[in-house]
């Protein structure tokens, strides 16, 4: 289901939707209203949805949709602004699966291509999750109690769903902790990954006051810029937008931003960032893999890796690499991620010492950097 009052968007995302063989368009509305009055009859199992619309907007018809169908996956679309960025935010708190920036212009070719491709694989990828839960349970369109609202703009998520056994996460297990205690915290996530880091860094306060931490999240310019406003609110801790050349000290959460790579490289005796702004990695700018591949140079086996939820397999190769020099590299399990596609490609790739549900993440993370190694 489209919901946008641009004709031009309804009829561009429609073409390329009804050219994948295994996605059809039920409906293309423009409003937020005529969605949720349509809702019931047109049963959609994934829903693109506009910020701002007349009559009723994205963000206030959000949860009236999921309250009468709370397995539909929303798909927030809207254009990079600050304004829209926090709504964004909001709306995932709100229940909302994920966001997608749309181009400011569909004339420009480059931007319209990655509005395009991002768009139908996070359409297919989150409505493959959908089939997967309705092996188990059938979709209900039962009415549900809408999400509470959240006091700040990104509350912290929900409880995640059940892990997966603990006999399916272990038999994927291949490797030991690193005997070296670990003195950086590396961080990569993809779709779903503004609501797993809020989750994870809320609890790490221990370790961000001893040890750098940095996190690349596949995101564009100003979300990252107010997702590191979010990190800090939860981790009651510094976060930043990291700056090409600054000194990576601990007490700090570097973000790497929206649209350049971020690295880190040797200043004298410190680490220092670097920001490129060279081509995509994995599909992505930022990518994962060049920040956990360039930390080797500095601290080599004392380095602990973190893959979250995310489309791809960015940061199965720096992770790779990691293990390889003798650090460590820990996945979130599939029950608790959006998208197992970067944390399962690592679990497969058998580099993985642990594969955890989100919840025992944190948790884990401060017993290692105190010594733990089990």
């Amino acid at each position: 289901m489209i919901v946008d009052d641009s004709v031009v968007i309804r009829g561009l995302i429609s073409r390329w939707i009804g050219a994948e063989h295994d996605m059809e368009v039920v409906a293309s509305l423009r409003t937020g209203l005529e969605a949720v009055n349509q809702l019931e009859r047109i049963n959609p199992d994934v829903a693109v949805l506009d910020i701002e619309m007349p009559e009723l907007d994205g963000l206030s018809a959000l949860p009236q949709l999921l309250a009468k169908k709370r397995d539909l996956v929303i798909i927030m679309a809207s254009t990079l602004t600050r304004r829209n960025a926090e709504i964004s935010f909001k709306a995932l708190s709100l229940g909302a699966a994920d966001y997608i920036p749309k181009p400011e212009s569909t004339r420009e070719a480059s931007a319209a291509d990655i509005f395009h491709h991002d768009l139908i694989q996070k359409i297919r990828h989150l409505g493959a999750r959908l089939r997967r839960k309705s092996a188990v349970a059938s979709p209900s369109l039962a009415p549900a109690s809408p999400a509470p609202l959240a006091r700040e703009p990104v509350a912290r998520p929900a409880a995640p769903a059940p892990a997966a056994p603990a006999a399916s996460a272990a038999s994927l297990v291949k490797r030991s902790f690193s005997t070296q205690t670990p003195k950086v915290l590396l961080i990569g996530s993809s779709t779903g990954g503004p609501q797993a880091l809020m989750s994870v860094v809320t609890d790490l306060g221990p370790v961000i006051d001893r040890f750098p931490v940095l996190i690349t999240q596949h995101m564009p310019p100003t979300f990252t810029t107010i997702l590191a406003e979010h990190l800090a609110r939860s981790s009651r801790r510094p976060a930043h937008e990291a700056i090409d050349g600054e000194a990576v000290k601990p007490g700090q959460i570097y973000l790497a931003p929206g649209g350049r790579h971020m690295r880190v490289v040797r200043s004298g005796t410190d680490a220092a960032i670097a920001l490129d702004d060279g081509p995509a990695v994995n599909f992505c700018k930022p990518a994962v893999d060049p920040l956990f591949t360039s930390a080797i140079d500095l601290w080599h086996g004392a380095i602990l890796a973190v893959i979250l939820t995310g489309m791809g397999s960015d940061g199965m190769r720096g992770g790779k690499d990691i293990v390889a020099a003798g650090g460590s590299v820990i996945a979130q399990d599939e029950a608790t991620s959006v998208v197992w596609g970067m944390p399962g490609a690592a679990a497969n790739a058998g580099i993985c010492a642990a594969i955890l549900p989100l919840n025992q993440i944190a948790s884990k993370v401060n017993r290692l950097f105190s010594g733990d190694r089990s």
